[in-house]
C-alpha cells in the first residue's frame, strides 16, 4: 500500500516536471507581447521593439525569415528585419478596423524560420476623439396644432458619434425660446434620447413657425459638437373672424362709366390659415335691386365692377352693405358699408375744322405766311366748353388767334429749307377747360417746294490725278463729280471746262462730258515735254437763274520707257558711236582707257543705265564697269597680245521693257613715244569736243530748270490759294514706295549734276551710273513733295 502511494506520488510529481517542461517550452516559442497605440498614427511610427522584447539575436533575424504572417488583405503594420522593431505601415483608423468596440486589440503573428519559433503579438488601438456629434437628419420639421396643450412630448432623433466611450455624445443643448424645453433619456451604452417637451400654449397667429437648435456634444476636451435645425410649424384652428383693412370705403365714380369698369375693390383678411383663412365676398341682403341691376361683386377678389348705366341725374349716391365670411366649420362673418359718390363728367371733346388749307409753300417764304384755317367746337358748356389751342411738336410752325372765337391761323414763324426738311406734320391739340379736360388732335402735312438756292458741290477740292504719258487721245482719263442738295431741275449739273486763261493753255488739249464729267484727252501728253499742268472745271445747275461752283484739277504726268540712252562719248565726226583710243603698251592693270558716257530722257528707273560688254577681241586684257561706263586694262600688255582691240559696248537702261544704245571703241596699243604724240592731237580733239558736249548739256540744263522753276512757282501759288486742311492732299504720296518718281541728270564740264524734282525723296545720294550719275533712294522717311535739290557731285 506504502509502495503504492510512494510509486503514486513519484507519478504525480513526473506529471507535473512534463507540465512545467511543457509550459516552459511553450512561453520560449508562443510568447504574448502587447502594445498600445493611438489611432491615425503617421506611417512609420515605430510601436515597439519586437526583438528586444522577445530577446532575440538582431543578426539572425534575416536568416531566420523574421516576418508577419499576413491574411489577404493587406497588413497595417510592418517588422524590420535589421533592428526588429514593428512599425505602422499605414494610418490605422480605429473606427474602421473596430468599428464601435469598446475594446480593440489587432493580433500580429510573428514567424521565425529555422528553427521554427511563433509569437502572438496584440497591438490595442486607442481612441481619440476625431468624430463629431452628427443627426440623421440636419432639419426635423414637427407639425403641432395650435389647440395642443402644454405637456405634450416629441421624442427626437438621437445623434451618433463613432467615436467610444468618454468621446460618445455625453449631452443635447437646445436654443432658447419660450414655448419648448429639452430631456434627455438615458438608455446606456453611449445611447442618449433627446425629448421635445411643450411648456406653453401656441399661437398660429403670433408665431406661424418656430426655429429651434438642437446641439449634441460629445466628451472630448476641448468637445466636439454637432446640430440639428427643428422647424416647428403650428396648424390652425379658425379662432378669428375676417378682418376689413379700412375703416371706411368711399369712392367717385364718374358717371357714364362703361360696363365692366372696376369701381373699388374691398379686401379682408383672416388671421387663421387654409380654409379658415378664406374669404368670400357677398352683398348684404337689404341691398335693393337697383344696386344689383348697376353693380356686380365679385365674390373672390371683392371687386366691384360696373355691369348698367351709371347716371349722374338719376342716382349720385350708393350705399351698398357687403359681408366678408371665411370658410372654416363654423362660418365667421363680417359687415361692412361701402359709399360710391357719381360724378358729372365733361364728356363732350372739343372739334377741330379746318376750313382752308396750302398743302405746299415755297421753301423760302416769309415768317408769318399763313399756311392754314382752322375752327374749333364744342359741345359743353361753361369750363367744360372753353377751348385752349396749340401744337404739340417743335415746327417751324405757330398758331395765331383770330378775332372771332374759336377760330386760329396757322402761320409760319421761323425761316423754312427744304434741303434740311422737305415736310412737317403739324399736329393741332384742342383741349377744354373740364377736369378732367378732353382734347382732340388734328394733323396737317405741309410740303415745302424747292427754289434754287444751292450750289453744285464737288466730291474734292481739289482733284489731283496721276496719269502715264503717251496716254490714247480720245480715251477717258479721269472724271469729276459734283452733286446739288436741291431737286429735279435745280438739282441737274452740267460740267463744263474753263478755256481762258493763260493757265488753262492745257485746257485746250482736254474735254469734259457735260453731263457725267468725265474727261478725255485730245492728244498724247510726252512726259519730257511737260510734267503737269492744271484746269479748272465749273459745274452748274439748271435752275433759274442757275448757280455755278469750280475746281481746280492737277494732273501729274508720270513717266514710261520711251526713251531709248543716248551715246554721248564716244561720237565720231559722222555722228557715229565710234570713238579710237591709244594707249601705251606699258599700262599696268587697271590703267583707265576711256570712259563711255550716256544719256537717257527718262528719270528714276528708266533712266538708271547699265554698261555691259556686247562684244570684246579679248576679255582677259580689259574689263568695263557697269556702272560708271570706264574701261581698265586687267593686266600690263605682252608682246603676243594684238596692237588693235574692238569693243561694242551696250548701254542699257532698267525700265520695265528696257531700251538700249551701243557704242563701239577701238583702241590702238602703241609705244610710249606714239602715244605722247598721239596724246597732244587728241587732247586738242577732245577738248573741242568737250566744248559742245559743254555747250549741249548748259542748254539742256537752262531749259529743264526753267520748267522746274515754273512748276515750282504754280506749287508755290496753289499752297499759298489753299487752306491747310487740303495740303495733304495736293500730291499724294501715300502709294510711295521708293521708286524714282523724276529726275533730270547732265554733265557740265568735270562736274555731274542730279535735279531732284516733285515726289523725289530728299536726301537720296548719287552713285556712278548713267552719265556717271545714279539716284539710291534711302529708306527712311519721305519729306513734303515737290521739293527740289540738287546734288554736285566732283
Amino acid at each position: 500500500m506504502e509502495q503504492r502511494e510512494r510509486g503514486e506520488q513519484k507519478g504525480r510529481r513526473q506529471w507535473v516536471a512534463f507540465m512545467v517542461a511543457l509550459v516552459l517550452l511553450w512561453s520560449e516559442s508562443s510568447a504574448q507581447i502587447r502594445y498600445s497605440i493611438s489611432e491615425e498614427l503617421k506611417e512609420g511610427t515605430v510601436v515597439g521593439n519586437i526583438a528586444k522584447d522577445l530577446g532575440l539575436d538582431l543578426t539572425t533575424l534575416k536568416q531566420r525569415g523574421f516576418r508577419i504572417v499576413a491574411g489577404s488583405t493587406e497588413p497595417l503594420f510592418q517588422v524590420n528585419q535589421n533592428d526588429g522593431k514593428l512599425y505602422v505601415k499605414r494610418i490605422v483608423d480605429r473606427e474602421d478596423v473596430c468599428e464601435r468596440s469598446s475594446d480593440c486589440l489587432i493580433n500580429l503573428k510573428i514567424v521565425l524560420e529555422n528553427p521554427l519559433e511563433i509569437h502572438y503579438v496584440a497591438v490595442e488601438v486607442l481612441d481619440v476623439n476625431d468624430h463629431t456629434p452628427s443627426f440623421p437628419e440636419k432639419e426635423k420639421c414637427l407639425e403641432i396644432s395650435e389647440s395642443t396643450l402644454p405637456g405634450a412630448r416629441f421624442q427626437l432623433q438621437a445623434a451618433r458619434d463613432l467615436d467610444v466611450g468618454m468621446y460618445s455624445v455625453k449631452q443635447y443643448k437646445l436654443s432658447h425660446n419660450d414655448h419648448f424645453r429639452l430631456e434627455v433619456k438615458d438608455r446606456g451604452e453611449d445611447r442618449k434620447t433627446p425629448i421635445l417637451i411643450l411648456q406653453k400654449p401656441l399661437d398660429r397667429e403670433a408665431i406661424k413657425i418656430h426655429e429651434l437648435l438642437l446641439t449634441a456634444i460629445d466628451g472630448g476636451k476641448p468637445p466636439l459638437s454637432g446640430e440639428m435645425r427643428i422647424s416647428v410649424e403650428v396648424l390652425d384652428i379658425n379662432d378669428n373672424p375676417p378682418i376689413f383693412i379700412k375703416d371706411v370705403y368711399s369712392v367717385l365714380l364718374d358717371e357714364n362709366a362703361p360696363i365692366g369698369t372696376t369701381v373699388m375693390q374691398v379686401n379682408a383678411t383672416d388671421l387663421d390659415e387654409g380654409s379658415n383663412s378664406e374669404v368670400i365676398y357677398s352683398f348684404g341682403s337689404d341691398v335693393d335691386i337697383k344696386v344689383r341691376e348697376s353693380f356686380d361683386l365679385n365674390s373672390k377678389t371683392g371687386e366691384i365692377i360696373v355691369i348698367g348705366q351709371i347716371d349722374f341725374e338719376e342716382i349720385r349716391k350708393y350705399d351698398i352693405d357687403i359681408q366678408a365670411s371665411d370658410k372654416g366649420a363654423a362660418p365667421m362673418t363680417t359687415d361692412k358699408s361701402i359709399i360710391i359718390k357719381i360724378v358729372d363728367v365733361n364728356d363732350n371733346a372739343p372739334e377741330i375744322e379746318v376750313t382752308s388749307f396750302s398743302r405746299a409753300i415755297p421753301e423760302d417764304s416769309r415768317p408769318g405766311t399763313t399756311v392754314a384755317l382752322i375752327s374749333v367746337n364744342d359741345l359743353d358748356s361753361g369750363h367744360n366748353g372753353k377751348i385752349i389751342c396749340s401744337i404739340s411738336e417743335d415746327v417751324p410752325f405757330t398758331l395765331t388767334p383770330s378775332l372771332q372765337d374759336n377760330m386760329y391761323s396757322v402761320v409760319t414763324k421761323s425761316p423754312l429749307d427744304r434741303e434740311k426738311q422737305f415736310q412737317y406734320d403739324v399736329t393741332i391739340v384742342a383741349k377744354d377747360a373740364g377736369q378732367p379736360s378732353l382734347s382732340s388732335v388734328k394733323t396737317i402735312s405741309v410740303t415745302l417746294s424747292d427754289v434754287n438756292d444751292n450750289r453744285p458741290e464737288f466730291s474734292l477740292s481739289p482733284y489731283t490725278f496721276y496719269i502715264t504719258e503717251n496716254n490714247e487721245a480720245g480715251v477717258k482719263l479721269f472724271s469729276v463729280s459734283a452733286s446739288d442738295r436741291d431737286e429735279n431741275e435745280n438739282a441737274h449739273v452740267s460740267y463744263q471746262i474753263v478755256r481762258d486763261g493763260l493757265e488753262n493753255t492745257f485746257a485746250s488739249f482736254l474735254n469734259v462730258n457735260s453731263e457725267n464729267g468725265e474727261i478725255l484727252a485730245l492728244k498724247s501728253f510726252d512726259f519730257e515735254t511737260i510734267k503737269t499742268f492744271q484746269f479748272q472745271v465749273v459745274a452748274t445747275d439748271s435752275g433759274t437763274p442757275s448757280l455755278s461752283s469750280n475746281v481746280t484739277v492737277n494732273v501729274f504726268l508720270q513717266d514710261q520707257n520711251d526713251n531709248a540712252p543716248v551715246i554721248l562719248y564716244p561720237v565720231s565726226a559722222n555722228g557715229s558711236a565710234e570713238g579710237l583710243e591709244e594707249i601705251p603698251r606699258n599700262v599696268n592693270a587697271g590703267h583707265l582707257v576711256t570712259k563711255v558716257r550716256a544719256y537717257d530722257a527718262d528719270v528714276g528707273y528708266n533712266g538708271w543705265l547699265l554698261f555691259s560688254m556686247q562684244e570684246v577681241s579679248d576679255h582677259s586684257l580689259f574689263s568695263l564697269d557697269r556702272y560708271t561706263g570706264q574701261i581698265r586694262t586687267l593686266r600690263s600688255f605682252t608682246e603676243t597680245d594684238e596692237a588693235e582691240h574692238k569693243l561694242v559696248i551696250l548701254v542699257k537702261d532698267n525700265g520695265n521693257v528696257s531700251l538700249s544704245a551701243t557704242a563701239t571703241v577701238i583702241i590702238n596699243a602703241v609705244e610710249p613715244k606714239e602715244a605722247f604724240a598721239a596724246s597732244d592731237v587728241k587732247s586738242s580733239v577732245k577738248d573741242e569736243d568737250e566744248n559742245n558736249v559743254t555747250f549741249y548739256l548748259i542748254i539742256t540744263l537752262g531749259s529743264v530748270s526753267t520748267l522746274f522753276l515754273i512748276s515750282i512757282i504754280v506749287l508755290f501759288v496753289m499752297q499759298c490759294s489753299k487752306t491747310p486742311d487740303y495740303s495733304s492732299k495736293y500730291l499724294q504720296d501715300a502709294n510711295y514706295d521708293g521708286t524714282l518718281c523724276h529726275s533730270i541728270q547732265y554733265r557740265s564740264g568735270d562736274k555731274r549734276y542730279m535735279l531732284v524734282g516733285p515726289r523725289m525723296s530728299i536726301g537720296s545720294t548719287i552713285v556712278p551710273g548713267s552719265n556717271g550719275n545714279t539716284l539710291v533712294v534711302p529708306d527712311h522717311r519721305r519729306r513734303a513733295s515737290g521739293e527740289l535739290k540738287m546734288v554736285v557731285m566732283g
